[in-house]
């Protein structure tokens, strides 16, 4: 297929965060595994703080927002589908970062996604030498090399039928590489997550505003009930072909 596969998510462009989907099967046991073939081609997609501005105002501001459903959750999935349908000559198939199966077991391991596309660095427990936790349980949390913690991962866009085998991995950078920083990263993550400091690991480029704290400190239920200002330049046509960050993606001759 000649055409690009270009798709805005971020208020600027990001380099491609591109990954063979056998690199992410391999990491994992067979029932978190995807069922594509190992040189299948996968984006992994990130939004930054520039997405509550360019993508979540606005689609507060349409039509498509349902009740009883996180807005957020919503904006993602009404992006990948557009992308569907602004694409109809390629197969393309998403999957979002809440998405779950029947048995609530989740379709998709975000951060390991991230880590093995060297998009975030995933910091967990075996990448500390010396334990100070014992029995207690300590999650993981993945560190961006610009935007530090102020970043989301918002799932995969798969290419069924599209394969990569020259493709190279790509490791992410070791954001936080001494043993004292990581244990101070995974403390401020699991029992002080709520002051955000964890996220300023590494100076971000840019962090969310106040406005946008608020939001996504607010339960799921509640945020339809919140009042966002609206943003300034709001594209009158906006809810159509434009969507909001940038992932800019030259998909293989030929196929």
């Amino acid at each position: 297929m000649g055409k690009s596969l270009t798709w805005w998510i971020s208020g600027e462009p990001t380099l491609p965060v591109s990954v063979q989907v056998g690199w992410y099967n391999a990491l994992l046991p067979p029932a978190f595994q995807l069922p594509l073939p190992g040189p299948t081609l996968a984006f992994v997609v990130l939004s930054t703080p520039a997405m509550f501005d360019r993508a979540l105002k606005p689609f507060l501001q349409s039509a498509h927002l349902q009740p009883l459903k996180d807005p957020v959750d919503q904006c993602v999935a009404y992006h990948f589908t557009q992308l569907q349908k602004n694409l109809p000559e390629q197969k393309i198939d998403f999957i979002t970062d809440y998405d779950m199966h029947p048995n609530r077991r989740p379709k998709l391991l975000a951060q390991t996604a991230a880590h093995v596309a060297g998009a975030a660095y995933y910091y967990r427990r075996q990448d500390v030498g010396s334990d100070p936790w014992g029995n207690k349980k300590i999650a993981g949390v993945c560190i961006h090399p610009r935007y530090g913690g102020w970043f989301a991962i918002r799932g995969v866009v798969l290419l069924p039928g599209v394969e990569v085998p020259d493709l190279p991995p790509l490791a992410p950078p070791d954001c936080v590489p001494t043993q004292e920083g990581r244990i101070a990263l995974l403390e401020s993550f699991n029992f002080h997550w709520k002051d955000w400091t964890y996220r300023d690991v590494v100076v971000p480029v840019e962090r969310y505003s106040e406005e946008q704290k608020t939001y996504f400190s607010t339960p799921p239920a509640q945020r339809l009930h919140l009042q966002v200002q609206p943003k300034e330049t709001v594209d009158p046509n906006w809810g159509g072909h434009l969507v909001a960050p940038r992932i800019f993606a030259p998909v293989p001759q030929g196929t």
